[in-house]
């Protein structure tokens, strides 16, 4: 028995069919990206609310969302989360911020401030370096620690300056004296000045090499003060470069004739 084979579908329906199809996939894929440009432009997902958190010192959140608002661009959907965290990141004390969206039209941003641990550079200058030795510019007057010492270096050394100065306060404990400046010239050459203004020669090296000389002089200082009846606060000035010793000047200590103080030499 002869069964009827199914007349096969001619070329041209195919291809109508097919260009009927692609046509309506094109206008729906318009119709939707119509849709969306929509939805992302309407009023109703502007951004409409901040939400600033962290332990904030010297910024208020209020100010922050007045300042920061007018800057960023675009609506919840279209807003660049890395420019506005560059944005945040710009105002003074912002050391780190993370920005994200919160439907649907606010953002949630969470700041973290410098914690400042000593100035940086020249006295003219309104430098500071945070806990985590990063150079930073700030309203000097809105600090919250007084007696903070101030560090002088190359580019870059802030760090490497802020853990030098970490470890001279408990070696200059003993002495009941503080450390006011520290310097580390282009050479690689520290000089530090302490609270009661005398200047100190450290020479360079290594950290290690320098805080030797530091402990040496800690340890052998009074031995040269007593003999003087002097303490460490008539200290002027000293030099640690010595590989022997070093040289150091007392406040009223005269030698002969001479009107300057004496300049007084210790040994190992």
């Amino acid at each position: 028995m002869n069964r009827s084979q199914p007349s096969a579908v001619p070329f041209d329906v195919r291809l109508m069919n097919i260009t009927a199809t692609v046509l309506f996939m094109g206008c729906l894929a318009l119709l939707v990206a119509a849709l969306g440009w929509w939805l992302m432009r309407t009023p109703a997902f502007n951004i409409g609310r901040i939400v600033v958190e962290g332990e904030l010192q010297h910024n208020n959140a209020v100010t922050l969302r007045a300042n920061v608002a007018p800057v960023l661009k675009g609506n919840f959907f279209t807003v660049n989360l890395k420019s506005a965290k560059e944005t945040f990141e710009q105002v003074p004390w912002v050391r780190e911020a993370q920005v994200r969206r919160e439907y649907p039209n606010g953002l949630r941003v969470i700041l973290k401030e410098h914690t400042a641990e000593a100035f940086w550079g020249p006295e003219t200058g309104s430098g500071l370096v945070d806990n985590a030795g990063e150079v930073f510019e700030a309203n000097l007057g809105e600090l919250d620690r007084e007696g903070l010492p101030r560090l002088q270096g190359p580019e870059g050394s802030a760090p490497r300056m802020l853990k030098m100065y970490r470890q001279m306060v408990p070696a200059l404990k003993p002495l009941d004296v503080s450390v006011d400046g520290l310097v580390l010239n282009a050479r690689g050459s520290w000089q530090m000045t302490l609270d009661n203004g005398a200047a100190l020669e450290l020479g360079g090296g290594t950290h290690e090499d320098v805080m030797q000389r530091v402990q040496r002089f800690v340890r052998t200082l009074p031995q040269i003060t007593s003999q003087y009846r002097r303490t460490a606060e008539a200290l002027e000035s000293a030099d640690l470069r010595y590989e022997e010793g070093y040289a150091l000047r007392l406040k009223g200590v005269t030698t002969g004739s001479s009107p300057a103080a004496a300049a007084a030499r210790a040994r190992r």
